[in-house]
């Protein structure tokens, strides 16, 4: 400080000063209160009535898969022969089948199994597809190249076929040879997706700054690139459940899905469907259940892509 700036200074007298202290209603304030990305997320999805609405419907037709057979107090096998091709009635909801059997239990008994064909198909999927586009995006090169190119060849082979073939192998149309067809090729769309996503993740910092620790390429691909892709995988699986659930219905359709004893929305489809011209309550509620459950899960899917997305967030 300066001789003549201190003189100035000292010329001020005391009571041109005053303590304004710290006013708290005039101090910043957040625009609203701070949220993380699943909590937002979710806020976004909240504000998409046709999402929530499909949320809602796809919980409805949980319950009544899970409790509705308890519901009706019958048997799903059980046949009576007093009771048979009834219409629907305060007795049986949905009516009864050529045997006599409750259709409301079986329908609901159907749709259990139509609904873990697809939420264990897709699960499975979204695994493997994870894993193996997250190793060909990582490692790049020739490992790349021939990693795509038998994901191409897989894709190349009808599923029918392949369902075809693994029935005449195993001789069994069973839940279990289900699930191995639908899931032998039906990765690799997921593969796919997943790895586009991580060829943009893999010159990201936190990748580079692993790789110079010395982190091993699969705890990279595990602990960094799919949590990363996790969004992304959790829309891929909504909308691949309603077409697992499709394929199971239209196999089972066609005599090659499930069999008696056992059933599901695509077996009691195709065992209606040659009584439709007289009984087409029989065809009616099995293929209602499979639009509402496929609508139910691509409407919300819809949902969770534009909820998940960060480029709309605001």
């Amino acid at each position: 400080m300066t001789v003549e700036t201190k003189m100035n200074t000292a010329q001020i007298p005391d009571e041109k000063f005053r303590i304004l202290g710290i006013n708290e209603d005039e101090s910043e304030k957040l625009a609203r209160k701070r949220v993380g990305y699943w909590a937002d997320a979710w806020r976004r999805f909240k504000q998409n009535k046709i999402a929530l609405a499909a949320g809602i419907l796809l919980l409805i037709l949980i319950f009544f898969i899970i409790f509705g057979p308890a519901i009706s107090g019958y048997n799903y096998e059980a046949m009576d022969q007093s009771a048979i091709n009834q219409l629907p009635s305060a007795e049986h909801w949905f009516g009864t089948d050529t045997l006599g059997r409750d259709l409301f239990a079986r329908v609901w008994q159907g749709g259990r199994i139509s609904i873990i064909i697809g939420l264990v198909a897709a699960a499975v999927s979204s695994i493997i597809g994870s894993i193996y586009g997250g190793i060909a995006a990582y490692f790049g090169g020739t490992v790349d190249d021939i990693m795509m190119r038998i994901v191409e060849i897989l894709l190349s082979i009808p599923y029918l076929l392949v369902v075809i073939l693994i029935s005449v192998f195993t001789d069994s149309k069973s839940l279990g040879t289900m699930l191995v067809a639908l899931t032998l090729t039906g990765w690799c769309g997921i593969a796919r997706i997943v790895r586009g996503q991580m060829l943009q993740l893999k010159s990201q910092e936190f990748v580079l700054a692993a790789n110079a620790l010395g982190v091993s390429p699969m705890k990279i691909i595990m602990k960094h690139m799919i949590p990363n892709t996790l969004s992304l995988i959790i829309v891929a699986i909504t909308f691949d459940i309603p077409g697992y659930i499709f394929s199971e219905a239209f196999l089972s359709y066609v005599g090659l899905g499930i069999q008696s004893p056992q059933t599901s929305w695509g077996a009691l489809a195709s065992s209606a469907q040659d009584k439709f011209m007289f009984y087409p309550y029989q065809l009616f509620f099995p293929a209602l259940m499979i639009a509402l459950t496929m609508l139910a899960f691509t409407l919300m899917g819809d949902g969770l892509r534009d909820a998940l997305d960060p480029k709309q967030r605001k």
